[in-house]
Formats: C-alpha cells, sequence, structure tokens
C-alpha cells in the first residue's frame, strides 16, 4: 500500500529500506499494535533485488528461500532466479499493504528529545523507534590498485552489471573470488575471453551443498553466539562458491581457473611483477559492498570500520535504533531471506518492550539489558 507519508508523520516505528529485511521486520510489526512506516527510495518493490544481474540465481529452493508469513511461490527452475524474488517481495507487499512511501531517499537521522527525526528531500517524520535496513547496495567496494586511472578500457562494478551482451567479442578481466565473480564469469565466459582474478584460489563447495545446509551452518553460528559459546565455522560459509547450473556449466567448460592478483593497470592492461601483460578490454569487479549508512551521520554512532556497535541488531549507542540485514555483523545469514526472519522477530519483540516503557537516554543502555 503506497502511503502520502502526510497522515502518519510521527508513526511509532519507521523504517528506512523496502527490501526483504525491512519486510520480514513489518510483518511483525503488523502483529503488533504499534503503527509503523516504511521509506523506500526504490520506484517500486524489490529492493536490491532490482539492481542484480539479469541470470542472477539463488542457492536454494523456494521454500528455503522465503521471509515470514509467506513463502515463495514454486518458479519454474530449479532454484529461484531474480526476477522470481522481485516479483514475490511485490505480491509479498501487496498480500499484507504495508504502508509504504516511494520513491523518497532518506538524506538525515537525527535525535530530538526521546525521538529520531528522519528528513527525506522536503519532508520530515519523526518516531519511537527507527529500523535502518538499506542494505549496502549503494556502496559498492573497488580495491585500490595502482594505475587503475590510467586504464582506458570499461569498469563497471557487479552491482551495475546487468548481462553480458555489451562484452561480446571483448576479453573481459572478472576480480573476486565469491559467487557473484563466479556467476558473472560464467556468464561471461559464454561471450567473451575472460580472466578470472580472485586473492587466493577460488573455494568451491561440493555439488552437493546449497543454501540449505549455509543456512544451518548459520543457525548453528547464531545459537552458539545466544549461549555465548564459541563454535568452529565449518567448511561451507557464505564466502565460499555454491555450485549452481551456470557455475557447474562453466566448470565443464574448463573456464573456472583463476589467477591471483596483477600488480597494476596500464592503459589497455594490467601487469604482474613478473612482467607479464594480459590486454584488456572490460573489468568486472565482483568485491563486495560496505553498508550504507550515510544517512545515520548525525547521529554519531558510526565507527571508524563504517559500521554501527551493536547488541544483536539493537544499537549501543542510541538505542531507540536497530539494524537490519547488513552481514554477519548484524546476525549469521541476517542479509538472505531465509535468515532474516529470527532477527526481524526479535528486533519487533524488543521494539515492543521499548515503546511501553520509558525511552532511556542515548548511551545509557548497558549491552546485557539490550538482550
Amino acid at each position: 500500500m503506497e502511503a502520502d507519508g502526510s497522515s502518519s508523520s510521527s508513526p511509532d516505528v519507521i523504517l528506512i529500506g523496502g527490501g526483504q529485511s525491512a519486510l520480514a521486520t513489518a510483518y511483525f510489526l503488523r502483529r503488533t499494535n504499534r503503527s509503523f512506516l516504511i521509506l523506500d527510495d526504490q520506484e517500486r518493490a524489490g529492493g536490491a533485488w532490482l539492481h542484480g544481474w539479469s541470470s542472477l540465481r539463488l542457492f536454494s529452493p523456494a521454500a528455503w528461500s522465503s521471509i515470514a508469513g509467506w513463502q515463495m511461490p514454486t518458479p519454474q527452475t530449479d532454484t529461484p532466479t531474480r526476477d522470481d524474488v522481485i516479483d514475490y517481495l511485490s505480491r509479498y507487499e501487496q498480500r499484507y499493504q504495508f504502508p509504504i512511501v516511494r520513491p523518497v531517499h532518506v538524506r538525515s537521522v537525527t535525535r530530538i528529545g526521546d525521538q529520531l527525526e528522519v528528513r527525506a528531500e522536503d519532508r520530515t517524520w519523526r518516531c519511537r523507534a527507527l529500523v535502518s535496513a538499506t542494505g549496502t547496495w549503494r556502496q559498492p567496494v573497488v580495491p585500490e590498485y595502482a594505475g587503475r586511472e590510467l586504464y582506458q578500457g570499461l569498469q563497471i562494478h557487479s552491482a551495475r552489471y546487468v548481462n553480458a551482451e555489451p562484452f561480446a567479442g571483448k576479453r573481459v578481466m572478472v576480480v573476486g573470488g565469491g559467487n557473484s565473480g563466479a556467476q558473472i564469469l560464467a556468464e561471461l565466459s559464454l561471450v567473451a575471453e575472460t580472466i578470472w582474478i580472485t586473492q587466493q584460489e577460488p573455494a568451491f563447495l561440493p555439488d552437493d551443498v546449497d543454501g540449505r545446509v549455509l543456512f544451518e551452518r548459520a543457525t548453528e553460528r547464531w545459537r552458539a553466539q545466544q549461549e555465548g559459546r564459541s563454535v568452529e565455522d565449518p567448511t561451507g560459509g557464505f564466502g565460499e562458491i555454491v555450485m549452481v547450473e551456470p557455475v557447474k556449466d562453466a566448470r565443464a567448460r574448463g573456464v573456472l581457473a583463476a589467477q591471483r592478483p596483477f600488480a597494476r593497470f596500464t592503459a589497455s592492461g594490467v601487469e604482474w611483477d613478473d612482467g607479464h601483460y594480459e590486454q584488456i578490454d572490460a573489468v568486472v569487479w565482483c568485491t563486495g559492498f560496505k553498508p550504507a549508512l550515510a544517512h545515520l551521520d548525525g547521529l554519531g554512532v558510526i565507527e571508524p570500520d563504517g559500521r554501527v556497535e551493536v547488541d544483536g541488531t539493537r544499537s549501543v549507542k542510541q538505542p531507540n535504533l536497530w539494524l537490519m540485514g547488513y552481514g554477519d555483523w548484524t546476525g549469521p545469514a541476517s542479509a538472505t531471506l531465509i535468515g532474516v526472519t529470527r532477527y526481524a522477530r526479535a528486533t519487533v519483540e524488543q521494539i515492543d518492550q521499548m515503546l511501553a516503557e520509558p525511552l532511556p537516554a542515548a548511551g545509557a543502555l548497558e549491552p546485557s539489558q539490550m538482550r
């Protein structure tokens, strides 16, 4: 449900972001008597999935790729595609009729007494509790390489990659050894000559390991955190490559061999310290993202590493602020479709409890009080 923002200028809770983390949190909020509003900077439903490359494939079947309340419909392929996820999130919004204002880009959040003021262009809202769920898509990371500014070929980050068509017949270098690097390399290698650069030798999971196994391992890490014990992370973390069908096909074609990082760019390619040179027409950076948290600068909660200190999902320095879905620092598997539910439920329980009690002064809440 699209909201105009004027009739709910001071809801109990504001959620910034319209992707899976915000929607899962909204699902649990609607089961309370708290008013809430979602502010989304996209033109339509789908969150960061709107910006995934066209052939992107999930690691798990639909039953293991769903958020709270409603299971993703079974797609035509073994595992859902990017378009399947966008369709699911759009229908999820419609199913639950969430109050959403879009497109609206939040510029700043500041504290006003016991409330937080949210500003976006010429509109302002206030709330008692804020959930930041802006993800990482707006903050792509490109590593520093000597001479990168001299290189005259095309450079794009995976955040802007759509499909292989513009690269047909070219020599393309893919940088990054994660799942995005492997899937994009697999697609590009069908139409272009490819070179794959990774920091270490790529780690491929066994063919029978998919997102279900990874979620079970993330669940064990989560349980260990709740119980205050350490757990040795078994082989098969989220940084290793899942063998979805396009990657299996690339393996069969012999294109998954990776080289270690080069030393510098030249105008037309890259060079290693031993003098080896490769002419390159284009570079696709599959080198990750940072959390998109610039809107929180005014709260003084962003640490030197670009993150917010949290206990669970709750800010330690600003106790009426929660962060959802930014990566393992907000909870193991919290940035995945299936993994976000437990954190959304716990976050809403904390918000509901806080709204029922007087709000402590900023910084007065000890981590032990927030469990």
